[in-house]
Formats: C-alpha cells, structure tokens, sequence
C-alpha cells in the first residue's frame, strides 16, 4: 500500500503555482479568435462586344412559285414529250404534241365559213349599192310625176305609180341594209369560230410559258389528253426554290422581311439567305407561323430537302458583361459594380444575349469592374478581393 506523506503532497502544489506565474511572467497567454477573412471574387470588365439576336427555325425547301402544264384541249391522244425531269427549258419551248388531225380539220371548216361569211357581207353590200340606185330613180321620178300633176299635164294614177315605186325602192333599201347588219354579224361569229379553231390547233402544241425547270412529267405518250386529274407537266418558275419554315408565334413578331438567315441543307450544308414573306396568319392548333426564305445560292438546292437554321433579327457592337454578371431581382436587373474593393448595386438596362455575354444598355461605363461569379451571394456595400479572370487561371 503506498502512503504520501502530506509534505510531499505541499511541495508539489508549491512547484505547479512557480511553474505558471513564470509562464504569465514571460508574456504566453492564451489563443485569441482571428478577424474575419474577405472573400476573393472574379470580376471581369464592361467591353465592347459582338452581339447577335437569332430565331431558329425548320422547315422545307419548296418551289417560289410552281407551274402547272395542262393540255388545254382535251380527246386528243398525246403524240410526243419533248423534254424530261430537271430539263431546263425557255419561255415558248415545245414540251408535248397532241394529235392534231381533227383540229386542223376543224379548222379548215372554221375558214370556210369565214370565207362564206365574208362573200355574204360582199353580197349584202352590192344588194345595198342596187337598191340605193333604185331607190333614187323612184324617187326622182316621184318628184317630176308631182311637179307634172301640179302642171295639169300627168293624171293622178300616174302620180300614184310614181309614189308606189319610190315606197318598194326605199324599203328595198332598208331590207337590204339590214341583209348587211346580219351578214356582218355571221362574219363576226365565222371570225370568232375561226379564231377557237386556230387557237385550238395551236394548242395541241403545249409550251413553256415561263422560263424554268422541269421538276416532274406525268405525260405518257398514247394517252387521251384531259384537263383533269395530273398536269402532265410540272415546272419551277425559273429554277427558284426556297425554305418554307415555321416559326413560333412568340417570335415571329421579332422577324422582318430582309432579315439574313443562316440555313443548313440537308445533304448540302451552309447556305446564306434572306427572309422574304411572313405569313399574316398562325395555326391554331400548333401555333407556328409560316415564313418564306430566299437562298442566295441555288446550287444543287432541291425542293423537298429538310432546312433548318437561325433568322438573325439584330446584329450590333455593345457594351457587354458576362451573362452571369447579370442579377434580378423585384426592383429589377442590376450588376455589382467594384469600387476599389467595395462593391455598388448599379441598375442597369438589359439588352440581348449571345455568346455567353449580356448587352448592357444603360447603367455602367466601359471598362468598369463587376462581380462576374456568384454575385448572389453579396451585396452593396461588401468588400471583396477582386480576382481577374487572367488572375485566377482561367
């Protein structure tokens, strides 16, 4: 069993109370809490940058304006086609004969109507020059018939031969003025038959009537013309296509004719173009607008290929921060701006995005620092060190 006697236990306590005034003399004393540290936040500067606002799209390239050919006189059977799918053909140019034997007759009948005609109009004329002639003499011979009547030297039945005469030779007269109104009025009617005729015949000759591009035949050679059903023909007017897209109805608003667009064709690629119809109405059911989009280039473009890409609405050199620099909240946009090392709320006006930048329209100077990370996390008045993104390795 061991035993402390109690003045071990004295000298003991005596050595811990030296050993701590000592330590208290030499100046140790313990730990105290450190001042709070400041925080090192990446700003960046307001610059001057190329800002672009765009709307995408999709849609289909499609004929600017698409022809079709139709036999313009039907029961003739179709004698010859003269040109193929992806020919391109002028104004005028022979696509297709029809049989023509039964028009051409038709025709030559046309013709000698219009020559019977004319012989009756000739006829009615010469009637015309006879009966004026006759009706003169009558009327001369009444005049001396009355003046001999007068004289006592003619008697009253002669008087009234006379009369009688001159009465049949005017309306002689009338009747074959007349016979000349009918006559020219059938010449009329031949002219007007003779005209269908020709013009019927002509027709059995089909053309081109614009400059353009064959883009599908359905014409078989031996078959009975019919202005219904297929056209036998279809033709792009002067080669055109163009993108038929749609836009939603929220931005098609945004978009005006002449806006440049940037399209990518299926099997084809980049091609450039110009917005040229928007269309005054939107689906209801899917709430699309259709717009019209003219190609710049038209090479190896085909109507029918898929076509998407972007309408650039706005295109402009802004002063621009990062997007993120960009914080909203009930009072509206605001950017924290770095005044050596504090920082300012500054409202500023908002403009477009692109390219991971936002347009700064009103509100800050070039070359002004903002917080351009995490800025929800401080506020007017804090103090930062500020870090450039060079600075920070990034």
């Amino acid at each position: 069993m061991i035993r402390f006697h109690s003045h071990s236990l004295l000298s003991a306590a005596i050595l811990f109370s030296l050993s701590f005034s000592s330590a208290f003399a030499s100046g140790s004393e313990p730990e105290t809490s450190k001042a709070p540290s400041i925080a090192s936040v990446t700003v960046a500067p307001a610059v001057q940058a190329h800002m672009v606002e765009r709307i995408p799209f999709s849609g289909t390239l499609v004929p600017r304006q698409e022809v079709l050919i139709y036999p313009q006189v039907s029961g003739s059977t179709v004698d010859t086609l003269e040109v193929d799918i992806g020919d391109l053909v002028a104004k005028g140019d022979v696509l297709a004969t029809l049989n023509n034997r039964t028009l051409t007759a038709q025709h030559s009948q046309a013709q000698a109507e219009f020559a019977r005609a004319q012989a009756s109009v000739s006829q009615a004329q010469n009637q015309i020059t006879s009966a004026t002639a006759t009706a003169t003499r009558t009327t001369s011979a009444l005049s001396r018939a009355q003046r001999l009547i007068e004289a006592g030297t003619t008697t009253q039945s002669a008087l009234d031969q006379a009369l009688a005469d001159s009465q049949t030779a005017n309306a002689a007269l009338a009747s074959a003025t007349d016979g000349l109104a009918v006559a020219q009025a059938q010449l009329q009617q031949a002219q007007a038959q003779l005209d269908i005729a020709a013009l019927n015949l002509e027709r059995a000759t089909l053309r081109a009537p614009v400059d353009g591009l064959i883009s599908a035949k359905n014409g078989q050679i031996g078959a009975i013309a019919a202005s219904g059903g297929e056209p036998i023909f279809r033709m792009i007017t002067d080669g055109i296509v163009e993108a038929k897209a749609e836009v939603i109805e929220t931005d098609l608003g945004m978009i005006s004719k002449g806006d440049p667009t940037d399209l990518t064709v299926a099997g084809i690629g980049k091609v450039s173009g110009q917005v040229r119809q928007i269309s005054p109405t939107v689906d209801p059911v899917n709430r699309l607008g259709t717009i019209r989009i003219t190609p710049t280039d038209l090479s190896g473009l085909r109507s029918g290929v898929f076509v998407s890409g972007w309408i650039i609405t706005a295109e402009r050199d802004a002063l621009t921060v990062p997007n993120s620099a960009v914080l909203t909240d009930a009072n509206g946009d605001f950017v924290l701006v770095v005044n050596d090392t504090i920082l300012e709320r500054r409202p500023v006006t908002v403009g477009l995005i692109w390219d991971g930048r936002r347009e700064i329209a009103d509100g800050l100077d070039l070359d002004e620092l903002v917080v351009a990370k995490a800025g929800s996390f401080f506020g007017d008045g804090d103090q930062i060190n500020p870090i450039l993104p060079t600075a920070a390795g990034e």
